[in-house]
């Protein structure tokens, strides 16, 4: 059975106990801290993008309503000295409603299960299902991504609900230059598509191709070929660079690196990455029950099995799941028809997606 070239110290003692080899795994505590590790080492939710709310949580039902407050519109009055002033024109204030609207959020279902035979165990000299509790919150932290992503296909993606409001697309098929590129101006851009609201935009998500290009020009010391407006860049020319290669921080945004961030592009194109601008908190997440291992010994295989599922909901304030059915895959979380946009105005909403190419990046094959 293969398990990878994950090896473990040829001296230790492995034991096929069904009780000793998953006992760890199935304890309570392990599953509880295995959750808080998964929390605690996304990098959507270390920079703030990503945020529980106890609302999403302990629910019942396979979707969640959240009803909302509207932003308020409000009219003024003109107040005079007489009994035809205001909207009304009788001499008294018109009364205003706070408006409510609702958005819905779905929820998600997800497991799996590992098994490991005795014989494997002898024979290798090393424990799977322990290598499996060593992998699991990196593995889960890359699944819940997935699904993150997927979501954000769905509704920034074309044909999403905000693509039109929210999405800028720089990239090209061919002939890609620096104007194409993950640049000051091309952020910028993207940012104001929010308005006023360009400030809300406080993290940026991009693949490793992308980094690299932010990298590369960070790293180079430039100066002007004059002091006066108009100079010139000359890249190495000395003066201004940065002190670390790793750029964790540009224009006052986090960068999170990843490598599961789209990729698009028709077979020969060029390959288009798609980057993600994020407000703090622009997305909830909650689960309607913990995550839950369990074991189990099947004697006539001689194996030791342990399961793994559990709930989850991410849900963007300003969006609502307007599909007839729930516990979608995620496909089907990124597919448009299956979104739709509670807000009236969408800016609102502090997600931005900004598609680029990268001198690093290939042809899609």
């Amino acid at each position: 059975m293969g398990i990878g070239p994950y090896n473990f110290n040829p001296n230790s003692t492995f034991t096929s106990d069904i009780g000793s080899v998953t006992r760890l795994a199935t304890s309570a505590p392990f599953a509880r801290y295995l959750a808080e590790e998964i929390f605690e080492r996304s990098a959507f939710i270390k920079s703030g993008v990503l945020l529980r709310d106890a609302r999403l949580s302990g629910t019942t039902g396979s979707r969640i309503e959240a009803p909302f407050f509207d932003p308020l519109n409000t009219t003024e009055e003109v107040i005079q000295s007489n009994d035809t002033w205001g909207s009304s024109g009788a001499g008294y204030f018109t009364s205003q409603k706070v408006t409510a609207s609702t958005q819905y959020a779905t929820l998600t279902y997800r497991g799996f299960m590992y098994s490991a035979d005795d014989l494997s165990r002898y024979q290798t000299g090393e424990d799977a299902l322990a290598f499996m509790r060593t992998q699991l919150s990196a593995d889960l932290d890359k699944k819940m991504t997935a699904k993150l992503l997927s979501q954000l296909t769905g509704l920034l993606g074309t044909g999403g609900p905000l693509n039109a409001s929210n999405s800028l697309d720089k990239s090209v098929t061919t002939g890609a230059a620096e104007a194409n590129y993950l640049t000051a101006a091309n952020i910028t851009e993207a940012k104001y598509l929010l308005g006023e609201r360009a400030g809300s935009l406080q993290t940026i998500a991009m693949h490793p191709k992308v980094a690299a290009y932010m990298e590369q020009v960070g790293a180079l010391t430039f100066s002007t070929s004059a002091l006066s407006t108009g100079g010139n860049i000359e890249w190495q020319g000395g003066g201004i660079g940065l002190t670390s290669t790793q750029v964790g921080f540009m224009m006052g945004l986090r960068v999170i690196v990843d490598e599961q961030m789209p990729i698009l592009g028709a077979t020969g194109e060029q390959e288009q990455f798609v980057c993600y601008l994020f407000g703090n908190g622009a997305v909830a997440t909650g689960d309607q029950f913990p995550l839950t291992i369990e074991t189990e010994r099947n004697i006539q295989s001689l194996q030791d099995a342990v399961a793994v599922h559990y709930s989850n909901v991410m849900h963007i304030p300003g969006t609502s799941w307007v599909a007839s059915s729930d516990n979608p895959t995620n496909a089907q979380l990124a597919t448009a028809a299956n979104w739709g946009v509670a807000f009236a105005e969408p800016r609102l909403i502090p997600v931005v997606a900004l598609t680029v190419n990268s001198p690093f990046g290939g042809l899609v094959p």
